[in-house]
């Protein structure tokens, strides 16, 4: 092992057994747990639907944007907040968990107040660029303080009830999404500034631990008996280790597929899949106008079909219900392992996607990339969090950000342009409208957004006729199978890396024999 990695400590520790595991939480590690739910309800909430709002027209109040350009909000959104906590992780470490949770909280409020006064382009960029600041300044102080109030010898289950926990907000907030946007578009963004401020008051039952620790190094630095380096450079010399830029550059394709689940996945669904199958096998052709249905199953208003969100929510439903399971199921698997597993069932759903537009096989693939992400997620943390040195673990909860900043940044900016450029019902309606001869100027003179419905006026077709025509004719899959391809790399990647991770496991574990 090499000196850079001497304070690195890989080796698996033996876990305690599911229930042992959950009794030696502490409360602590609990009321994260609950800050953490309600930011991801009030996240979710905006992130669910972010791209239907952007496509959808200016007469329904969304932005009526190209794809093209949402990718451009989305990029910038997605590189502040994954790089963000690469240096706001160290800040936690020095200036403490509480002070910087609740700045987070407050910088978030600005942002969804952005997004309801200002309905542009512009107002939904700068809501991104608060909401991303503030999302990046919290995870670190959350993530941190759940490291110290665990060990590890409970570790893997702690990360998968954080896991679970967190989705239950991420459960949540599609579906108030879903009911709300129905309502008006600023609804949504109101009622996630009212959800997120909830924390101002939970951060007053919070309590640091290791605090003592961490209020005794601050003294020493002061006094001159520790010589701190600036934090910069402290940052720096932990990712200069080939243990993190490894970790970077082969997760970072994973990263790239799983975001455009979430980014390009909704409006998907929105263009080409008909869920009103889905609701004629539960209840028939004439839907549900049960609210408990519509509610909990993201139903329209009239309960015929299923929204966007409803589907995806598959995802965070799954979660929320079965993460401790996975978690506990993968406990006795190398962290590499688990992580592998889970990309490669991603990457099959990805192709599942990109192959089928029947409702139900849509929800088989949520379902299948949902398992795959239960394994490798909740265990991204773990790795990072179990080879922190101890004064630097939410600098290196900080660091699991990096992969993702990079794959987020990158899908953020291609994911809407790959959709743009083979799969936007609203591009080949606008070509379909002139080879049927209607004027390049007055097709050009159509609101963005509203592309697809003067086809349906100009030809008096059914919808449902023209998007299967529109199907036919293009190669929609082709987004999805070069997302696909990415995750493929990744995969590939990452098994050589575990096979890294595993040869200096071993020479820690003979080094400490």
């Amino acid at each position: 092992m090499s000196s850079g990695d001497a304070q690195n400590d890989l080796r698996e520790v033996k876990q305690l057994g599911m229930w042992a595991a959950i009794g030696s939480l502490s409360y602590v590690f609990w009321l994260v747990g609950g800050m953490e739910l309600i930011e991801r309800l009030a996240y979710y909430g905006v992130k669910s639907s972010a791209v239907l709002y952007a496509s959808a027209p200016q007469s329904e109040g969304g932005l009526g944007i190209t794809m093209t350009d949402y990718g451009i909000i989305l990029s910038v959104w997605a590189l502040l907040q994954t790089f963000i906590p690469l240096f706001t992780g160290g800040i936690s470490d020095r200036v403490g968990y509480k002070e910087t949770i609740f700045a987070s909280t407050l910088i978030k409020i600005v942002g969804y107040l952005l997004m309801a006064w200002f309905p542009s382009f512009w107002g939904f960029l700068w809501g991104a660029v608060f909401l991303a600041a503030g999302t990046g300044i919290f995870k670190p102080g959350i993530q941190g303080t759940l490291v110290l109030s665990t060990n590890r010898n409970n570790t893997s289950m702690a990360w998968g009830i954080f896991y679970q926990v967190v989705n239950i907000g991420g459960f949540l907030g599609p579906l108030l999404a879903v009911h709300m946007r129905q309502l008006s578009w600023d609804n949504v963004f109101y009622a996630c500034a009212a959800i997120i401020a909830l924390n101002l008051v939970l951060i007053f039952a919070y309590k640091e631990p290791g605090i003592e620790e961490r209020l005794a190094r601050k003294a020493k630095v002061k006094s001159g008996e520790i010589n701190q380096e600036p934090l910069w450079k402290s940052a720096l010399t932990e990712l200069r280790k080939p243990i993190i830029l490894g970790y970077t550059f082969v997760f970072a394709g994973f990263w790239f597929l799983y975001n455009a689940l979430f980014d390009v996945l909704p409006l998907h669904i929105k263009e080409w899949v008909d869920t009103t199958v889905i609701v004629t096998s539960l209840f028939g052709a004439e839907g549900t106008q049960n609210g408990f249905f519509q509610f909990w199953l993201g139903l329209d208003n009239s309960g015929t079909k299923v929204m966007p969100e409803g589907m995806l929510n598959l995802n965070a439903g799954m979660i929320m219900v079965g993460c401790f399971l996975v978690a506990a199921m993968t406990a006795k698997m190398r962290i590499m392992q688990a992580m592998l597993i889970g990309c490669v069932l991603s990457i099959a759903a990805i192709f599942m996607i990109g192959s089928f537009t029947y409702a139900w096989t849509i929800v088989i693939a949520i379902a299948l990339f949902s398992f795959g992400e239960m394994m490798l997620s909740p265990k991204k943390n773990e790795f990072m969090g179990n080879i922190a040195p101890k004064d630097k673990k939410a600098m290196y909860l900080g660091f699991v950000m990096l992969p993702q900043g990079i794959g987020w940044g990158l899908e953020g900016y291609w994911g809407p342009r790959l959709y743009d450029i083979y799969a936007s019902k609203e591009n080949f309606a606008r070509k379909m409208l002139e080879e049927l001869g209607m004027a390049a100027e007055k097709v050009a003179a159509i609101p963005y957004g509203e592309g697809f419905k003067s086809l349906v006026a100009f030809t008096g077709r059914p919808e449902l006729e023209l998007t299967q025509e529109l199907y036919a004719k293009h190669n929609i899959g082709d987004a999805w199978y070069i997302i696909a391809l990415i995750g493929m790399i990744s995969a590939v990647s990452i098994f050589f890396y575990g096979r890294f991770i595993y040869r200096i496991a071993t020479a820690s574990e003979k080094q400490h024999q």
